[in-house]
């Protein structure tokens, strides 16, 4: 990008939008806004690649999958409007990071507080199963975000093992030095890259996990809290 700052990460959120890389994804994401979901048969769907979402100076970044059929590409905002959406923003919330802890819609008035929420793929995946040559396609715009945070990113926090592998190139290549043999992901992982970035491995916040317990709102809301502590952000809430 030739555009530092906050006019460049806003620039660089609109040329995502405006992408149409991927043959598959641009049909499945345009179906998917065409036929809807009963519930929201009533609702404008995005149906467009969804930016990351959060404040240009943020110290901290969390990086999940790919937005949810009938979430971000509902909506247009990451982990908006689905229930991955929902366990994530109300434990950001419950650590002092978010202003609310509900997350429905662009204009549902939630603010991020240091903290910024992107994925390695832009688009939603048919059964949220990226290929790797869409993940590949999607690299770029992840390494251009990365530049961008990283006069003030001090801390990534990975959700699942898709985002652990598909970031650590990307962290490479935007200047952090990944040490070899590639850390291996798992919940509670810590890894210090070079150049002083820590990065944090959570399990996803899918409806699997959650429903299931191998992610619980309480191991979630630790590894924010660490993440957050790293990255030196001011606004956490003890519990």
């Amino acid at each position: 990008m030739d555009i530092d700052g906050p006019a460049g990460l806003t620039a660089l959120d609109e040329r995502i939008a405006g992408c149409r890389r991927c043959p598959r994804l641009v049909a499945w994401r345009e179906e998917v806004a065409r036929t809807k979901r009963a519930g929201f048969a009533d609702r404008d769907y995005w149906g467009r690649p969804v930016p990351g979402f959060g404040p240009a100076d943020a110290r901290l970044l969390i990086v999940g999958l790919a937005p949810a059929a009938h979430g971000g590409n509902r909506t247009g905002r990451m982990f908006t409007g689905d229930r991955s959406g929902d366990v994530l923003y109300a434990a950001l919330h419950e650590v002092g990071l978010a202003s609310q802890a509900g997350a429905v819609s662009v204009d549902d008035g939630l603010e991020l507080y240091g903290v910024r929420v992107t994925s390695p793929v832009h688009c939603a995946p048919p059964a949220n199963r990226p290929t790797p040559e869409e993940r590949d396609a999607c690299r770029p715009w992840l390494v251009s975000e990365l530049e961008l945070l990283r006069p003030t990113l001090r801390a990534v926090v990975v959700l699942g093992a898709f985002g652990w592998q598909a970031t650590l190139p990307v962290l490479d290549a935007a200047g952090w030095s990944v040490p070899r043999p590639r850390p291996v992901f798992g919940h509670g992982a810590r890894v210090t890259l070079g150049g002083g970035l820590r990065l944090f491995g959570c399990f996803h916040v899918s409806q699997r996990n959650t429903f299931t317990g191998r992610l619980t709102p309480a191991m979630l809301r630790d590894v924010l809290r660490d993440a957050a502590g790293a990255a030196g952000l001011p606004h956490q809430r003890q519990q």
